[in-house]
């Protein structure tokens, strides 16, 4: 007994040292000058840490700016930076409607150039994934163009998918995905990795995967558990059981449901609206909001809430925290500039 009291202390300390470990890996990803909080490691940020910690990456360029601009490269993805009192919302389109929208090699290619040009661009706030083609959100993978594999290129097309998935996932802004079609498949798993799921109540989900002797292979194993809770995952899975949208907020799938307007673009709607509320927040706030959820969420309580410390942390020193003080004070809207 008196062995074990003894051994506890240095166990603790491990425990906690393990904690401290991740929460800084944790702040690495937010970028060069982050720190943890003092009472994790050492002396609080400095002044200016976020001009350096959202800097676009060496030799990297924004997108073109400007009112529906698109990616002239191809127009199966488009582009658009909305303007005015839109000012920040991304809107990312699939425009494949001879195939679905489904993922061929091309559209995995161009979806990866986009989340990379987004996720180091300061002046973006929010991104909503839509679909340009009417009734379709994104039917998956191109099964035309993968029987046309061999089985030596399925595995690493898939890891393709899976890792621009992954990209859209941990881009470090907000992330809607606007469901106003049919989303199977790796359809859906890249719903399943935007922050939040609108819905129209037409629209039509699942993990089919299984119905083709395979599993989801782009984090639908993975992510629809963490959405919906693991037994029903499962069920889902095994029966590749397809979901209309009132049946995808019943359990969870999606946040909102809206009945399909003439238009077909109920669910955009209600994501560009969602989108225009997070406008007025602090940016960086809301990119170390979105972190510390993330992260805390793959730890225990106690570890969650090291990080949440450590990204609390690095919002004191911005120039955001002290207008908005500022604005409160006047009795003003805030002029947030993400600094």
């Amino acid at each position: 007994m008196a062995a074990a009291a003894a051994a506890a202390p240095g166990a603790l300390g491990t425990l906690q040292a393990g904690r401290a470990r991740l929460a800084a890996a944790c702040c690495a990803r937010l970028g060069p000058g982050w720190r943890l909080p003092g009472s994790l490691t050492g002396p609080r940020a400095g002044q200016g840490i976020w001009a350096r910690g959202w800097a676009p990456a060496a030799g990297g360029s924004a997108p073109r700016r400007g009112y529906s601009s698109e990616v002239k490269t191809e127009d199966e993805l488009r582009l658009r930076y909305l303007e005015e009192e839109n000012r920040g919302i991304v809107v990312l389109g699939i425009n494949r409607a001879y195939a679905k929208n489904s993922f061929s090699k091309n559209l995995v290619k161009m979806l990866s150039k986009a989340v990379d040009a987004l996720k180091s661009d300061k002046k973006v706030r929010t991104i909503i994934v839509r679909s340009e083609v009417p009734g379709i959100f994104c039917a998956g993978a191109d099964l035309k163009e993968r029987v046309k594999m061999n089985p030596s290129e399925v595995g690493p097309f898939v890891s393709r998918i899976r890792a621009v998935i992954n990209e859209m996932a941990n881009l470090p802004v907000p992330t809607i995905a606007a469901i106003d079609g049919l989303a199977l498949g790796g359809g859906l798993e890249l719903a399943l990795a935007c922050d939040i799921r609108v819905a129209a109540s037409s629209a039509k989900m699942g993990l089919v995967e299984t119905k083709l002797a395979i599993i989801p292979g782009g984090g639908g194993t993975q992510r629809l558990p963490r959405a919906i809770g693991i037994s029903l995952a499962k069920e889902l899975i095994f029966s590749a059981r397809v979901l209309d949208g009132h049946e995808a907020k019943a359990v969870g799938l999606v946040s909102h449901v809206l009945e399909q307007n003439e238009e077909g673009d109920a669910a955009y709607r209600k994501a560009l609206d969602l989108a225009r509320e997070f406008l007025p927040q602090g940016p960086v706030a809301m990119r170390v909001a979105k972190l510390a959820i993330n992260q805390g969420m793959e730890v225990d309580l106690v570890t969650g809430l090291a990080i949440e410390e450590a990204c609390y942390a690095q919002t004191i020193s911005t120039k955001d925290r002290l207008e908005g003080l500022l604005a409160f004070k006047e009795k003003r809207s805030p002029r947030y500039k993400g600094e």
